[in-house]
């Protein structure tokens, strides 16, 4: 038969110390605000030296390309109209 190896409480407790929860890691910016580590926070404050979440640039972007889109779409469609009014007569 195999021989079992021995189940102590030290071995079993060395094994298990390497479950234990570790803290969340911080950092405070030059401003003061203190932020888990590379992670960006939603309030608009600077990562790394530069505003990486500027909402309203982005927001700003997101309707010229929507708006650029809108128009392009209305153009090709008032050509596809107008070709089918030439066929209709």
């Amino acid at each position: 038969m195999v021989v079992r190896m021995r189940h102590t409480r030290s071995h079993t407790r060395n094994r298990r110390s390497h479950h234990a929860l570790k803290g969340t890691r911080v950092s405070a910016s030059k401003e003061g605000v203190v932020h888990p580590r590379h992670r960006a926070l939603l309030d608009g404050s600077l990562y790394r030296g530069r505003s990486v979440l500027d909402t309203a640039t982005k927001r700003k972007t997101r309707l010229q390309v929507k708006n650029k889109r809108d128009q392009q779409e209305s153009g090709t469609g008032e050509k596809e109209d107008s070709k089918n009014e030439e066929v209709k007569a």
